[in-house]
């Protein structure tokens, strides 16, 4: 008779999930983050509540005057001194100004950790945030300081950020004196990021690529980069853009990731920096109510962010703007019936008082784009039906009732899966969930559902 074979499982925890690496670096228990959301949307409350429960959080500095930001700094180091926290630094393309702006707040008041979005590329103000922070320890190894969360969704913007700066411009930087010679020295040993977040299909910006085919490719190409500089540290690999669920964490765990961040589901909770009626709407959302329209970002090159089409008319308008500047040269050249259109339903005025309120807006700090838009008509286009985009997202963060047809409302699929996911729980309404239990609910069904796959294939279960 055989003798019974009895296996030993060990018990997966939430804490188990992901890196130990990655909750050392950051001092966290769980290898988990909330990304961030522009305009405040990820919130000082949000990234207080994480913090507090052994998360972290990515305040949400994108398109934030300089000293709100500031502010929330304060507050955040204040309450958190000894973090867990992020800040975030979105790449606005042709105003490298503003990155070198936040960057000098970010030294300035010694945030160490950062979360880098919507860069192609480190630009000269990330690789000054990184080199500015490179010392030696009493053995000679190398430390990070600074630390840097980047996402991408390409696998050529992976490999930029898993490799060493550019020497060149760590040079000019030297050159500046913004670096020491050390410092120059030693970023050509040190990656340019700790971590890297392989981004899928998500709410706003996005590629729209499927997490199962991205993350591994990722992870291949940091083997590669690894096997090629030998760092006493690899670079790590993340999974965000549709973690709406248990099911979808612990795939990206089994997969490989040493962390999850999520992006939409947080919207919805009660810290996030936006307005009642998007939270309700949100929390209503399927699948299938997301879309993607044409953005403010890059307009006129067809950039495009997945929104919410449910309950607005944002998509439909974004994109009755773009196929007028498409076929336009200048605001005069659009035909009557669309001008009457857009002043009446879109902007709710006339389109030279639009012109005159973009051009206050640029006095300050734009002056040469007013004299390029004066030049071009074209460009002067762009720049009125920018400022329609623009303020349909604070509309929706404000909860401004009489634009509820105009609420750009970034989300992804994930929020649809995670409003099924719990359908009859005490997270189904918005007024229930915080971004902590969200969180918990995650990682801990996560680890339970890691735990039956271990027992399921250990004991031949089906």
């Amino acid at each position: 008779m055989n003798k019974p074979i009895y296996y030993t499982i060990p018990a997966v925890t939430p804490e188990a999930l992901g890196s130990a690496a990655f909750r050392k670096a950051y001092g966290v228990r769980y290898s988990y983050y909330a990304g961030s959301m522009a305009k405040g949307i990820s919130s000082e409350d949000m990234v207080i509540a994480l913090g507090r429960a052994g998360y972290m959080g990515s305040y949400g500095s994108g398109g934030m005057p300089l000293d709100t930001v500031e502010r929330a700094i304060d507050r955040i180091k204040a309450t958190l001194p000894e973090g867990p926290y992020l800040f975030n630094i979105l790449h606005t393309p042709n105003r490298q100004e503003d990155e070198e702006a936040l960057v000098s707040l970010f030294l300035r008041k010694s945030v160490r950790a950062i979360e880098a979005s919507a860069f192609i590329e480190p630009t000269p103000a990330l690789i000054r945030y990184r080199a500015a922070g490179l010392a030696a320890d009493k053995n000679g190894d190398i430390l990070a300081e600074n630390k840097i969360i980047v996402k991408i969704s390409r696998e050529e913007c992976a490999e930029k950020f898993m490799r060493p700066p550019d020497p060149d411009i760590t040079a000019s930087l030297l050159e500046r004196g913004f670096i020491t010679p050390e410092q120059a020295r030693w970023a050509k040993e040190t990656p340019m990021a700790d971590d890297v977040t392989a981004e899928a299909d998500s709410g706003g910006h996005t590629d729209n690529r499927p997490l199962i085919s991205l993350l591994p490719l990722i992870i291949a190409v940091r083997d590669e980069i690894q096997s090629r500089f030998q760092y006493k540290r690899q670079v790590r690999v993340g999974a965000a853009g549709g973690i709406g669920t248990a099911l979808s964490a612990a795939a990206a765990f089994l997969m490989g990731a040493d962390y999850v961040a999520t992006g939409s589901v947080n919207q919805a909770c009660v810290e996030a920096g936006t307005s009642g009626y998007v939270k309700q709407m949100l929390s209503k959302t399927d699948m299938y109510d997301v879309v993607m329209a044409p953005g403010a970002d890059l307009f006129e090159s067809g950039s495009r962010v997945q929104v919410m089409k449910k309950g607005t008319m944002f998509p439909m308008n974004a994109q009755k703007l773009y196929d007028i500047y498409t076929r336009c040269g200048c605001l005069e050249d659009i035909p009557d019936n669309d001008r009457r259109t857009l002043e009446t339903r879109l902007f709710r005025t006339d389109l030279n008082t639009v012109w005159d309120l973009v051009k206050e807006y640029f006095s300050k700090t734009g002056e040469e784009t007013i004299r390029r838009a004066e030049a071009n008509g074209k460009v002067k286009m762009a720049l009125v039906f920018r400022w329609y985009l623009g303020n349909s997202s604070s509309w929706a963060i404000r909860g401004d009732m009489e634009r509820k047809m105009d609420m750009q409302i970034w989300c992804g699929q994930s929020m649809g899966a995670f409003n099924r996911w719990v359908k009859g729980s005490g997270l189904e309404t918005a007024e229930k969930r915080t971004v902590t239990a969200v969180a918990g609910k995650i990682m801990r069904e996560a680890a339970m559902i890691t735990m039956e796959n271990c027992l399921r294939y250990a004991c031949r279960i089906d």
